[in-house]
């Protein structure tokens, strides 16, 4: 059973400026609510009873959120007939509960936050959720978590994007299986064009094997000069490891860019939550 899931959250937020020179990215509101406790409520729904945070030493807020106890007990004390503040710390002391904190302090890539997870990952698959894919009107990592029980594989979310946006992308290489399933046989990274291999794209939900730990442990700095997940999954796949795609049908919204954010809020406040 997956019953825990990485969150990498070290990233500076940098296309988000300047609303992030004073709040961490995952905080900000979408329709009321930080973007972070959508992601975490998704993990949630589908199982999932520990969170692994990788923050960096410039991304404390995101502790403190969990971890402000003593404001919530005087505020509520004066105003102890706010429901609604009762049930939102209620809330937040529940998914403090749930949650483990690692730093990563120096951005050296995905693959390199995700192995300082290495010693707390206790099963064979993990999940891993990026914080800039929201997926609504569906559970995407309880979709792919039934996925990894069919077909005894790894998974990875996909979506398909228009031919003149695959250079934007990590694009599969793939063999259909039905509708919503491929296997992959390989991931390039930013393909042009002409040498996309399809339109299939990656997105911020991963189910990994905890043996991609012993890749990352060896794997060289790629592109950038950091070390990517990316890579340490192409290695797996030549080795025979079984990694499926899993083609959701939820809503997909992009947290990532002011553009994208500022659109999140407004497709999410149009959906019934």
């Amino acid at each position: 059973m997956i019953k825990q899931a990485i969150i990498p959250l070290a990233g500076l937020g940098t296309r988000l400026l300047p609303l992030t020179s004073v709040i961490p990215k995952e905080l900000l509101p979408i329709n009321g609510r930080p973007g972070l406790e959508y992601i975490l409520d998704e993990g949630i729904k589908a199982g999932i009873k520990e969170f692994i945070f990788i923050i960096s030493n410039k991304k404390k807020g995101i502790k403190n959120y969990f971890y402000n106890d003593l404001f919530y007990k005087k505020i509520i004390k004066k105003k102890n007939k706010d429901k609604r503040l009762k049930q939102e710390y209620l809330k937040i002391k529940k998914y403090k509960k749930m949650i483990k904190f690692v730093y990563q302090n120096k951005p050296n890539g995905t693959g390199d936050a995700v192995l300082k997870c290495k010693n707390y990952i206790k099963t064979k698959f993990f999940l891993m959720l990026l914080p800039d894919d929201l997926i609504m009107q569906e559970n995407c990592s309880l979709s792919m978590i039934r996925q990894h029980k069919k077909f005894r594989s790894s998974v990875i979310a996909s979506r398909k994007v228009k031919k003149k946006d695959v250079s934007r992308w990590g694009i599969f290489k793939l063999k259909k299986i039905n509708k919503k399933s491929f296997l992959i046989d390989d991931v390039i990274e930013k393909p042009s064009v002409l040498n996309a291999p399809s339109q299939q794209s990656v997105i911020g939900r991963y189910i990994l094997p905890k043996k991609i730990f012993k890749v990352l442990e060896h794997q060289k700095a790629g592109q950038n000069g950091e070390v990517h997940i990316t890579d340490a999954i192409r290695t797996l796949v030549k080795k025979n490891e079984k990694f499926t795609g899993y083609i959701f049908s939820g809503k997909y919204l992009d947290c990532g860019t002011m553009k994208g954010y500022i659109n999140s809020s407004k497709k999410i406040s149009s959906y019934n939550l």
